[in-house]
């Protein structure tokens, strides 16, 4: 989902409890740094970004007074903001892949390659590190480009969600009709669900998180149980 997949944890903590993070990295000083690293500026755009500002919104001079940085120190890695906004856009994708990958990998079975990780991905909406949140916001609101450029990371999640499917029900030894439609429809209904809970508090997130761990299994049993013949 976003790959996706579910397992009751093994702890009695629900990772959907986690608290909201109470402040973003600060990196701002007293005076103008004479240098500036590409993570640095990765870091003072996300910590600009929330609720009411998403990327598209923000102008170079933004950054780098957030940054502690002359503007003119920006084009050393960026010849524009557009340019830094889709590099950030995949980092974040590469960097939630790893986190539910690992997450999944530690799942045996269907059941609870869906839960784990639907709670570590809706974990992810209150750490500091905003790349989750950047995903949803610039997926639904972003511009063009950006847009697109989240709808890639979407399909490298898909791609994952997919083999690990397989891979599952060949374990179970169970078959899924159309795989790579089951794992485009999961990815999909979990990143809709993310958008909606961003900003909800965590009792409202979990009524969504556990309608939505319904609504993957549904779609996972009508996979295994669709006729071909009948379609169309």
């Amino acid at each position: 989902m976003p790959p996706l997949s579910i397992t009751a944890m093994p702890t009695d903590h629900s990772l959907l409890d986690t608290p909201p993070t109470q402040a973003k990295t600060a990196l701002r000083s007293a005076g103008r740094k004479a240098t500036i690293t590409k993570e640095e500026l990765f870091q003072a755009t996300l910590n600009l970004i929330g609720p009411e500002k998403s990327i598209a919104s923000l102008s170079l001079r933004e950054v780098a007074r957030e940054a502690g940085i002359a503007p003119n120190s920006f084009y050393r890695h960026f010849k524009d903001m557009d340019e830094l906004a889709i590099e950030l856009i995949n980092r974040a994708g590469v960097v939630l892949r790893k986190i539910i990958r690992e997450a999944r990998l530690k799942a045996s079975k269907q059941e609870s390659i869906i839960r784990t990780s639907v709670e570590v991905f809706l974990q992810q909406l209150d750490t500091d590190d905003g790349n989750l949140s950047l995903l949803l916001r610039e997926g639904y609101t972003g511009s063009i480009s950006y847009k697109r450029a989240v709808e890639q990371q979407l399909s490298f999640f898909q791609q994952e969600l997919q083999e690990d499917l397989i891979r599952l029900e060949r374990l179970n030894q169970n078959r899924l009709f159309h795989p790579d439609l089951a794992a485009k429809a999961i990815t999909q209904l979990v990143f809709n669900m993310g958008a909606k809970v961003i900003d909800l508090p965590v009792n409202e997130r979990n009524v969504v998180a556990q309608q939505t761990m319904i609504m993957i299994r549904m779609i996972l049993e009508g996979a295994r149980r669709l006729n071909e013949a009948k379609i169309g």
